[in-house]
């Protein structure tokens, strides 16, 4: 009797531990609210819940699946928010926040010639951008970007102040061919960029790209020669293009040619190219960067402040050119808020072209996500919450009146949402902000350093 009764305690013991797989522990668990995914099926889980390891994403499902697979120590409630991918910022120039509302209300070759160039010549230094950059990263974090493209000068102070902060860049050593803060010619920009691209290859956060300027500001020969590095170095560039009017009229009056049609008759397209803009594009340019695997960085609010016109994006996105958003830099936008950007790129293609589904909410969600990490190359590693992809991801509040009902969370994120809904934020499974608090910055600093620079501008521009 006594031996049946342990028989049946050993055979009931092992069909538990058959029922009950030993669970996996992982460094960190967000659970209960509604995960938004941007993977292939578009899939939305409510309740759903995401399991991150280290740096990865080791599990994304229902909150039930995810419970039975997964245990943690540090598990966040999101609870009546949504948990989504961190947006991808496709082009900024970050120490430009210290320039925010110096010049407003002008056309681009304005601004830039009479108001912006002048004080970066009496401005800027190592200290001025690495003050600038962390300004820039406070506000991408506070508002829910966890990666951005960027090109400025001293972009190797960029690329620091970026890393402190725990965000991550593609970063663009600026080549101009006028003498500029970091450098006097076009050559030692060059040779600036092949150093920091040297120093900062195979970060975990930072990839080190060349921002050639614009095909306005540099001669053909400065470009090829850039191409030449780029493809040695197997860095990405960057480069603005078609911003204007009165750039295409110089590729015209200069090359016959529009901008986009010169920079292919040199070999200047390649892989891992991002251009900033492509407000002036032909179907033939068109056409161009879709062969050319051209990824396209979208800045509306620049755009329509500065009067530059209205980018083609159906158009390119239809001929298969991946379209990412940007929001330029605070001095021309004047915020760096991706919430924003897509609720306005979704307005204006709307209001130009007459028809309300040109840009819907999940296409507008897409650009800042998964197309913007698909415009930077970087699309197997971030712009998606899926296993095997870096743990970069926000938990957004659904809580507040302007948030309620709720009934598409993917019309809120992009009709409803702004930046300081954000209320946590997770980079490479590092968690950046939590409810708001800032772990990797002191804010109070941060803003108290900028404002101490804004003296310095503002005594360098009167």
């Amino acid at each position: 009797m006594f031996r049946s009764l342990c028989a049946l305690l050993v055979a009931s013991s092992t069909i538990l531990s058959v029922q009950q797989p030993v669970r996996r522990s992982v460094s960190l668990i967000v659970t209960g609210g509604t995960v938004v995914t941007m993977d292939g099926g578009r899939r939305v889980l409510r309740p759903g819940a995401v399991a991150i390891d280290g740096r990865d994403i080791v599990g994304v499902d229902t909150a039930d699946a995810i419970a039975q697979r997964f245990t943690s120590t540090d598990t966040i409630d999101a609870a009546g928010h949504v948990v989504m991918p961190g947006l991808v910022n496709t082009h900024t120039h970050a120490p430009m926040v210290l320039y925010r509302g110096l010049a407003d209300d002008l056309a681009l070759m304005d601004w830039l010639q009479k108001y912006i160039f002048p004080a970066e010549a009496k401005t800027v230094s190592p200290e001025f951008v690495r003050a600038g950059t962390r300004l820039a990263a406070l506000e991408m974090i506070q508002s829910g970007t966890t990666a951005y493209a960027d090109m400025y000068y001293f972009e190797e102070e960029i690329a620091r102040a970026t890393k402190e902060a725990g965000i991550r860049g593609v970063l663009g050593q600026t080549i101009i061919q006028f003498p500029v803060p970091d450098a006097k010619t076009p050559a030692e920009g060059i040779a600036r960029a092949v150093a920091f691209i040297r120093q900062w290859g195979g970060d975990e956060l930072i990839v080190p790209a060349i921002a050639p300027h614009s095909m306005y500001t540099l001669e053909a020969s400065t470009l090829k020669e850039i191409r030449a590095v780029a493809t040695r170095e197997r860095a990405p560039v960057i480069i603005h293009l078609a911003e204007t009017r009165d750039e295409v009229k110089v590729a015209r009056d200069k090359y016959k040619a529009t901008p986009t049609q010169f920079l292919e008759s040199i070999g200047f397209w390649g892989d891992r190219t991002v251009a900033a803009h492509g407000v002036h594009l032909t179907p033939a340019d068109i056409g161009i960067l879709a062969r050319r695997r051209v990824g396209v960085s979208h800045n509306p609010e620049s755009n329509m402040k500065l009067a530059s016109g209205t980018s083609p994006v159906p158009s390119m996105q239809k001929a298969g050119v991946v379209v990412g958003l940007g929001t330029d830099g605070a001095a021309s936008n004047n915020d760096l808020d991706m919430f924003e950007a897509m609720r306005q790129a979704a307005f204006l293609h709307k209001l130009t072209s007459n028809d309300p589904s040109a840009l819907p909410a999940r296409t507008a969600l897409a650009m800042a996500t998964i197309d913007g990490a698909r415009a930077l190359g970087m699309e197997r590693e971030i712009g998606s919450l899926e296993p095997g992809k870096r743990a970069d991801l926000l938990i957004v509040s659904m809580r507040t009146a302007r948030q309620t009902p709720l009934y598409d969370p993917l019309s809120h994120l992009v009709y409803v949402t702004r930046g300081d809904d954000v209320r946590t934020v997770v980079v490479n499974g590092k968690i950046v902000m939590r409810d708001r608090r800032l772990l990797t910055l002191d804010e109070s600093a941060v803003i108290d350093e900028a404002r101490k620079w804004a003296d310095t501008v503002r005594s360098a521009v009167q």
